[in-house]
């Protein structure tokens, strides 16, 4: 009698589970190839490069390599040809058990970049294992009164091999008193079961043997047998019969020991001894069974003694006998299946498989950094796993295959802002309470050169003396680079260039690594005043980056060089200058200028001249104006006075020491007679010298009856304007424009007048001076209206030698600061000219400021005086003060304002001094009062003026 285990219905479900689960992983893998178990070393399993599409060549470069889990090295892959092949003993039931899918998961990673393909082999099965059964003899015990038709239970046979290898036939030796067959539909019942079909004798037979077959469907075939041996007993006619021949019960996992499963029940028709049964497990159960579980003999009530695991068995099959107390005992039996509920009892397992660190800062989005595996051995909801990031991190995760992840750049990075991330990746499940795993990795941004030094200022100006030593340090300039190492090792160099005939490498240097500007050579103010160029500052990257910073070097004066006497139209043999000069002349007659220029600038620049005594002490007839070089007559001359007179004029700087120059004047007096030729060549020299456009005669006759007129017009409308202009508490603003001209012997000057009334807290408003801007040509008459409306129309420039030299001029424009404002304005009708001005705050509270018009250029005649806030004093309308300080500088300018009928040479209107020699200037003036109320009948030229 043969009985087919698995065939049918059961076979059919069987196949089509392994088809559907074969067509999934294959479906769910990149790459598929099948081998069968036990084969041998070097045995073919696929072309794996090839498949994967990558080039023998680059195998090796690019470290190919084949990792797999907990399989060992089963399979290796020949880097030369990229074929796949069998390494090592492959076991499908040492790797799988009875499970219907066994493969091999291998992960193939190569790098450069970094990929990560996945392949399955799956292990088919051979029929390398024959049906066991748990015993070589089995042994029964039949009461030879049981009815026909009795099963007995009998332990199957197992097969370690699956699918049709499993697939088990039985077959029962010949006999006339059992059959074979299989005693339930149930699936889960995998036992037989003997059935009597004919009933027993002891006197007959007392004994039987039986030897059961079981054959697989292997092929080739592989069969086991066991031996029954069947002992007929005589006695007890009653069997123990239980409640239901099959029990069913769940088991959750983990429970504690002595938890009750299920508690099984049989009765006995027999009385006494026979009707009394004890409970037992089969002899056939397997040991992990005895292992788990205990049965209490007498109640029947199945408990826990062991560890209950879902991973390690999802059920139990427990067979179960009830055997009476009798003589000849009779037993009974039924099947207990314990299916083992899964808990949520196993936390996710996390895993780094792969990293490629540090990753760069200009990595796109999307690199691949890690490559994570995730399991959990928990079935179901509770082996559900997703996986997050801690947050504000410019990664994310991408879900590659199944539980592998891969930890990709979501965002730009910058090393300069973030050097370094630790990553923290959690794994949950989804059982309730859920159970997570965390594990971190530290990612490392590696820096490249994105950033150019960077100075703290685009430009810096610099100050240095002139006449330095060669390579003295001057400067040094620094740049910042946020890179690291040796993109931030930061180099300088000069932005060569040309600087006038010369390479500015022949000026200056810079050291490299300081960054340390020095002067090759001595820098001369005179030649050089400002000395611009950049300096490159550039890293050590690749590419190098840089950038450039402005350096302005001004070069300051010092007092290095003396006072140059200019060429005189006529000029003695010994290079003295000669003039000749009538007898007749008249006090403040002027003899000859004397011309000097300095090369320097400012203070240095700033020329004044003094006439040197004479031998014996005698007392001399001219004069020399302190800073405008002019030698005049300062008294009548008579016969006393020696024909020829030897002046020497001394030039002086204001440096610190002061440099000189000495010039040697010869002036011949003459008759009056001889004047006319003599002073014709001596017009003729003056106007070539100060104005080569103009004649001299037509200028010197337009002068002289312009200042006549023009002095008793500024007089008239002096006096008018301070009657008429009376201030008033609550009167302030500007009063009437009008036009004041002045005039000069040997120039000529007209400017604008303004009047600006200051309004203060305390006091009535006070009228500042007069500021004049030289705007008016030579022709203009008082009462020309027409005239006056042209020169508005066409200002000229001024003669640069009225007032002061350019000496004094350099002097004055180095010595105070510029600022806009604008002080003159022409009248009704005339165009507006708003000029820059030169003032600040003079360092004496008591003292006021002066204020040349700029806009006008250095030969300006001009200026404007303010008082200081600090100074009680104020002067009334119409009044001068009497000193004013140049803001930024030790010299004074003091202003002495006399009545008109005073003699006053125009050499004395303004003078200019050391604030150390204000009270020296004052005590010689206070000692010439004297002598200028002797001579102040020959001084209305100089009147005019004021």
């Amino acid at each position: 009698m043969e009985v087919s285990w698995g065939s049918g219905q059961e076979s059919r479900r069987l196949l089509l589970s392994f088809l559907l689960l074969a067509a999934w992983e294959a479906g769910n893998s990149q790459l598929h190839y099948s081998v069968p178990e036990e084969a041998k070393h070097g045995t073919f399993v696929g072309r794996i490069a090839q498949d994967l599409g990558l080039e023998l060549a680059e195998l090796v470069p690019r470290l190919f390599r084949v990792a797999s889990k907990d399989r060992g090295d089963l399979l290796e892959v020949n880097l030369q040809n990229g074929i796949l092949f069998v390494n090592s003993r492959i076991d499908r039931e040492a790797l799988c058990g009875r499970s219907v899918e066994c493969s091999i998961h291998l992960e193939v990673i190569v790098d450069r970049p970094l990929q990560v393909f996945h392949v399955e082999v799956e292990v088919r099965d051979i029929n390398d294992h024959p049906p066991m059964f748990s015993a070589t003899q089995k042994n029964l015990f039949i009461a030879e009164s049981r009815a026909l038709g009795t099963q007995f239970p009998l332990e199957g046979a197992s097969d370690a091999d699956i699918g049709i290898n499993a697939m088990l036939t039985y077959r029962l030796s010949p006999n006339d008193y059992f059959s074979l067959e299989k005693p339930s539909d149930d699936e889960r019942i995998k036992g037989l079961g003997l059935v009597l079909r004919k009933s027993l004798d002891r006197e007959e037979t007392p004994e039987i043997f039986l030897v059961l077959t079981a054959t697989d469907g292997g092929k080739p075939e592989l069969t086991g047998t066991v031996q029954i041996h069947i002992t007929v007993l005589d006695a007890n006619d009653n069997s123990p019969v239980f409640d239901k021949p099959l029990y069913a019960v769940k088991l959750p996992e983990n429970v504690p020991d002595g938890t009750v499963v299920i508690k099984v029940n049989a009765s006995d028709l027999d009385e006494g001894l026979n009707g009394d049964v004890m409970y037992s497990f089969s002899t056939d159960i397997s040991p992990d069974v005895k292992r788990k579980f205990h049965i209490d003999p007498v109640t029947g009530q199945i408990t826990v003694k062991g560890y209950i695991d879902f991973e390690e068995c999802k059920s139990y099959e427990i067979l179960i006998e009830g055997i009476d107390k009798g003589q000849l005992p009779l037993s009974g039996h039924c099947r207990v299946i314990v299916e083992i509920e899964d808990i949520n009892d196993n936390v996710p397992a996390l895993e780094f498989k792969s990293l490629s660190l540090p990753i760069l800062e200009n990595a796109p989005v999307g690199t691949v950094i890690a490559l994570i595996s995730v399991s959990d051995r928990d079935m179901g909801v509770n082996g559900q796993v997703t996986c997050s990031l801690s947050p504000h991190v410019p990664f994310k995760l991408v879900s590659t295959f199944k539980n592998y992840h891969s930890l990709v750049l979501a965002s730009a990075l910058d090393r300069e802002t973030t050097a370094g991330y630790k990553v923290v990746v959690t794994a949950r499940d989804g059982g309730s309470p859920s159970l997570w795993a965390t594990a971190s990795v530290s990612v490392e941004v590696a820096d490249v050169n994105d950033n150019a030094p960077a100075f703290a200022q685009p430009e810096y100006t610099v100050f240095v003396k002139e006449n330095n030593p060669p390579g003295a340090h001057i400067f040094t300039v620094s740049a910042m680079d946020a890179d690291a190492q040796e993109n931030a090792l930061v180099s300088y160099s000069l932005v060569e260039r040309r600087v006038g005939e010369r390479l500015l490498s022949s000026f200056v240097s810079v050291h490299a690594e300081s960054g340390k500007v020095f002067a090759l050579q001595p820098l001369d103010h005179e030649e050089l005043e400002l000395l611009q160029f950049q300096v490159s500052a550039r890293d050590a990257g690749v590419p190098a980056l840089g950038s450039n910073v402005t350096l302005q070097v001004f070069v300051l004066d010092e007092n290095d060089n003396a006072p140059v006497l200019l060429p005189y139209r006529a000029v003695g043999a010994s290079g003295a200058m000669s003039e000749l000069v009538p007898r007749s002349v008249g006090s403040g007659h002027i003899v000859a200028k004397v011309r000097a220029v300095d090369a320097d600038s400012g203070y240095n620049a700033w020329l004044s001249y003094e006439l040197q005594s004479g031998a014996g002490g005698v007392r001399s007839p001219f004069r020399v104006g302190l800073y405008t070089g002019e030698i005049s007559i300062t008294r009548a001359l008579d016969e006393g006075d020696a024909p020829r007179q030897r002046l020497l004029v001394l030039v002086k700087d204001h440096g610190e020491p002061a440099l000189t120059a000495t010039a040697t004047v010869l002036v011949s007096l003459v008759e009056s007679n001889q004047a006319p030729k003599a002073s014709s060549r001596v017009l003729a020299g003056t106007a070539a010298s100060e104005a080569s456009v103009v004649d001299v005669n037509v200028y010197l006759i337009i002068a002289i009856c312009a200042v006549s007129s023009l002095l008793v017009l500024t007089l008239v409308l002096y006096t008018a304007l301070r009657c008429s202009a009376l201030p008033t508490e609550d009167t302030c603003g500007p009063g009437k424009p009008m036009l004041v001209c002045s005039s000069a012997v040997g120039s000529w000057s007209c400017s604008q007048q303004r009047r600006q009334r200051v309004c203060s807290g305390e006091g009535l408003p006070k009228t500042d001076l007069m500021a004049f801007s030289p705007s008016v040509p030579p022709a203009l008459g008082s009462g020309d209206s027409g005239v006056q409306q042209e020169i508005f129309e066409n200002p000229r420039q001024p003669n640069p030698d009225w007032r002061y030299s350019a000496s004094l001029r350099a002097g004055m424009h180095s010595s105070v600061h510029l600022e806009e404002a604008g002080i003159l304005r022409a009248g009704p009708g005339g165009p507006d000219q708003q000029w820059p001005t030169v003032s600040s705050a003079t360092p004496e509270p008591e003292a006021g400021e002066v204020s040349p018009p700029v806009g006008a250029g250095v030969n300006s005649n001009s200026w404007t005086f303010k008082y200081g806030p600090g100074n009680p004093k104020q002067s009334g309308p119409g009044e001068l003060p009497d000193k004013f300080i140049i803001p930024g500088s030790p010299a004074i300018i003091s202003i002495r304002q006399e009545p008109a009928s005073n003699q006053i040479d125009k050499s004395d209107f303004i003078t200019f001094g050391k604030k150390e020699e204000t009270k020296k200037k004052k005590k010689k003036k206070k000692g010439n009062k004297t002598q200028e109320k002797k001579e102040k009948g020959n001084s209305t030229t100089d009147n005019s003026d004021q």
